[in-house]
């Protein structure tokens, strides 16, 4: 239990310090006064979707095995297609 806490907390620093994440947040520090308060609004929204979505990937890969993400996947896409049937 006291591994699977701190490869969880592994995996958050991982997002917050990804590279992609990390240029993001320095783009949006650095032209914040350029910005209007809408697009200085979209650019949170984005980064903070973005470290969210990689927080998410890496803390499934720890708590799943492969295989289980594998049929996550699989229910996810049979989920869209009844969706895609009902419609």
């Amino acid at each position: 239990m006291i591994a699977t806490m701190l490869e969880l907390q592994n995996a958050t620093q991982e997002a917050i310090h990804d590279e992609i994440i990390m240029n993001m947040a320095s783009a949006i520090y650095h032209n914040k006064d350029s910005m209007s308060s809408d697009e200085f609004a979209v650019a949170m929204f984005q980064y903070s979707a973005a470290l969210s979505a990689m927080t998410t990937t890496l803390v499934t890969h720890v708590l799943l095995t492969e295989s289980e993400i594998n049929d996550m996947v699989d229910t996810i896409k049979e989920m869209e297609q009844m969706g895609k049937d009902v419609e």
